[in-house]
């Protein structure tokens, strides 16, 4: 781990600033962002304000049962997994998707429940650990891995 970051959301709209945030430091450069939290903490959430700040129109849901939802913009594709479902054999299954789709300025790999990876992450990548405080209040626990997610990281910062 290169870096480590918290950011306390009190509220909704917190939480869409951090959002916001990250959607900015992710749009140009594409990537991978790896979400762990539990049940309820708010990953989807997060998911789907940073699509809104990403520029994506369409509905966002939760990929629980397909394990993957596609969203495109013009100039990005916003691959959002889902490892909650998944036995061990179908993580293998993926990893190299997930590899290949989180590589590029041109898509962004976002994955809810990464701690159901097995350990077998791509080494570069940006973890958020989500804690549910209460209500709507959640920390965000920002760990970068890598040069890129450091510089990352240090974007998103700056909404702090």
């Amino acid at each position: 781990m290169d870096k480590e970051f918290k950011m306390l959301a009190k509220d909704l709209e917190d939480t869409d600033k951090i959002a916001r945030a990250a959607a900015h430091a992710f749009k140009q450069k594409g990537g991978l962002i790896c979400l762990y939290g539990d049940i309820g903490s708010g990953k989807t959430t997060f998911v789907k304000s940073m699509a809104k700040h990403l520029g994506i129109k369409e509905k966002v849901t939760s990929p629980s049962f397909v394990i993957l939802n596609e969203y495109r913009t013009d100039n990005l594709i916003l691959y959002h997994f889902d490892l909650y479902r998944l036995e061990e054999e179908g993580i293998k299954t993926i990893l190299e998707e997930l590899r290949e789709y989180s590589e590029g300025e041109n898509s962004l790999a976002v994955i809810e429940w990464a701690e159901f990876s097995s350990g077998e992450l791509p080494e570069n990548r940006l973890e958020i650990r989500i804690k549910y405080l209460h209500d709507d209040e959640r920390e965000f626990i920002f760990s970068s891995f890598g040069e890129k997610y450091s510089e990352i990281l240090e974007e998103i910062k700056k909404v702090s």
